[in-house]
């Protein structure tokens, strides 16, 4: 019994100290609460709140025009005047400090964005961390990795109307739970042979938020093994603010069970 427990102290332990790393990452001083705005760029440059100068797009790509006195400072250079960024790839983006702040140019769903970031924006500054399931071993499922003969393109809403997703997903990942079969399309995740799947369930709405999680896996075994700790199911940015471009979850991946494990519903929109 006391070898049980010291397993299952451990496993708690493990959870928080991952979460704990999880919520400083989400609040770093330049991370997705400090956003002050959502800006789609067009041929016409205009002034963007929170950003110096006047910004369009083209065949150029992304250009800002600065006025006297204004400065970006992009890849350790300072840019005045004229600046070309080019033509950001698909879900690509560049970062230029302003002072203590930074501006993301970048392209979402074909579209050019400016996004400033602000590290004295309400929303990180008041950030209280966000509600969560106990940690409960429970929810650690083991599953398997089945690759697709090819990747598959797949088309998936976003957290702002009108606007798509496409993501190549290289397989899917099968799993029981309670006694029911179940699967989820997987997409690359950002370690080399990892995997992310984005999910909705029977506690989105209620408990979880809406429109989606994220579950990140390691690397599927020899055998196609994976684990899914969905104790580990996390929210996107589009939980907190409303100037995220989020995936939603493929259709196939709306879970027809309770998965009451990982984050909740964020304060911020409860």
């Amino acid at each position: 019994m006391a070898v049980a427990g010291t397993v299952a102290e451990a496993f708690v332990q493990d959870w928080h100290d991952w979460h704990r790393r999880h919520k400083t990452v989400r609040a770093d001083r330049h991370g997705f609460l400090a956003v002050t705005g959502l800006h789609w760029l067009t041929s016409g440059p205009r002034r963007v709140p929170g950003a110096p100068g006047e910004w369009s797009t083209g065949a150029e790509g992304v250009v800002v025009t600065l006025g006297a006195g204004e400065e970006l400072v992009v890849a350790g250079s300072p840019r005045r005047e004229r600046y070309v960024f080019g033509v950001i790839p698909e879900r690509g983006g560049i970062n230029a400090g302003w002072g203590d702040a930074v501006i993301e140019v970048a392209k979402r769903g074909g579209h050019d964005i400016v996004r400033p970031r602000h590290p004295d924006h309400p929303l990180r500054v008041e950030y209280a961390g966000t509600p969560v399931f106990a940690p409960d071993p429970r929810w650690v499922i083991e599953g398997r990795y089945v690759p697709f003969d090819q990747p598959r393109p797949t088309t998936v809403g976003a957290a702002v109307e009108g606007l798509e997703h496409v993501y190549h997903a290289p397989g899917r990942i099968e799993f029981e739970l309670n006694g029911q079969a179940l699967s989820l399309t997987a997409f690359d995740g950002y370690a080399p042979g990892s995997l992310t799947v984005l999910f909705t369930d029977a506690t989105s709405g209620v408990t979880t938020y809406t429109d989606n999680r994220v579950l990140t896996l390691d690397a599927p075994g020899s055998d196609g093994r994976v684990v899914l700790d969905f104790n580990r199911a996390v929210n996107l940015p589009c939980a907190y603010t409303d100037f995220a471009t989020c995936p939603l979850p493929p259709a196939e991946n709306r879970l027809p069970v309770a998965i009451e494990a990982g984050e909740k519903i964020p304060y911020e929109r409860g």
